[in-house]
């Protein structure tokens, strides 16, 4: 997926790249918040010139968090977002963040909890578009028996990262017990 990243009005949009486990991330950022994450497994969002600005430390407070939860010292996010989506999307987002660390859930169930029980696969579309994945916890969604579907790192990097919080949230920070 390619998109263009662009000025809706006179703020600056800045980006930056930071190692991860999971393989170098794309952090964006405006004014209000973090506005997008992008695994180097995905294709990242062509950015003009004009329009953005490489710098490292507007993306540094998503930075800092991010690396706190790749040491497993960080289970919770408190950074100011900003992701752009329609209504629903920002609703199933906003409900993303709700999945405690270490679990998982169906998308059935994602669209119970926004009183749409009927919405599954519109809920998997909203996951789909996640624009903070790892944040905005999409990984921790799954199919309702259990296999793990689609994700827009890869079904590798989704595997990676839970099993990384299920490791640390059994108290096995190293990953020695078996």
């Amino acid at each position: 997926m390619t998109s263009t990243i662009t000025r809706t009005d006179a703020e600056p949009i800045w980006f930056d790249e930071m190692p991860s486990p999971v393989g170098r991330l794309l952090l964006i950022a405006d004014p209000h918040g973090l506005r997008q994450i992008w695994f180097e497994t995905e294709r990242h969002p062509k950015i003009l010139a004009a329009d953005s600005i490489r710098d490292a430390g507007r993306v540094a407070f998503a930075r800092v968090q991010l690396d706190e939860y790749f040491a497993g010292t960080r289970q919770h996010f408190d950074m100011p977002l900003h992701p752009l989506g329609t209504p629903f999307q920002l609703e199933v987002w906003h409900e993303l963040a709700r999945i405690p660390y270490g679990t998982t859930l169906s998308y059935g169930e994602m669209a119970r909890r926004i009183g749409q029980p009927k919405a599954v696969r519109a809920v998997g579309a909203a996951n789909g578009r996640n624009p903070l994945p790892i944040v905005l916890p999409c990984h921790r969604v799954i199919g309702s028996d259990g296999s793990l579907t689609g994700f827009g790192g890869g079904l590798p990097i989704k595997r990676q990262l839970l099993a990384m919080e299920d490791r640390i949230a059994r108290g096995d920070l190293f990953g020695l017990r078996a």
